[in-house]
């Protein structure tokens, strides 16, 4: 089944209506939109993705999310696949946007940020295991185990300053 997205320009400009597949395979930009979800205590939620799945089998990943569909908007994106992938339903907040040179394709990928405190139930065909980690076991993590290469990329400007 056909997934449509909005195909982009550099700057993130709306140039037609095309589909994921198509988009990927011919290196064409279009949207992803992705949420770091956070406790009540500041941790992150971490992530492995199960070993069946096509795209980085068994690697971790600390960003939910996934195609903007054609014609939505990226926060709408990113509360949506929260809850697909985590089964919660919270506001996410934008924090940034970039153009991802990603490992499959590029893409124009924007970054939000949620607030949960209320149970998860991950979605088992997206999450095979997941833990809230405080800030030092997170970075300790993202230097030991195999994460999902274009959430390092997200790592290191999640980290910058200001």
């Amino acid at each position: 089944m056909a997934e449509f997205v909005d195909r982009v320009d550099d700057q993130d400009r709306v140039l037609g209506i095309v589909d994921r597949s198509q988009a990927i395979r011919e290196g064409w930009l279009h949207r992803v939109a992705t949420t770091v979800c956070r406790d009540g205590e500041g941790r992150v939620l971490v992530h492995r993705r199960p070993p069946t799945v096509s795209r980085f089998p068994g690697q971790y990943n600390w960003l939910l999310g996934g195609a903007v569909n054609a014609g939505e908007s990226y926060q709408a994106a990113a509360e949506r696949e929260l809850e697909e992938e985590l089964g919660v339903r919270a506001p996410v907040r934008p924090l940034f946007s970039f153009l991802c040179r990603g490992e499959i394709s590029p893409y124009w990928l924007a970054v939000h940020e949620a607030l949960v405190t209320g149970p998860v139930t991950p979605d088992p065909g997206e999450v095979d295991w997941y833990d809230w980690l405080d800030r030092d076991a997170f970075r300790r993590a993202m230097r030991e185990w195999p994460f999902v290469s274009d959430s390092r990329k997200v790592f290191q400007r999640y980290e910058q300053p200001g």
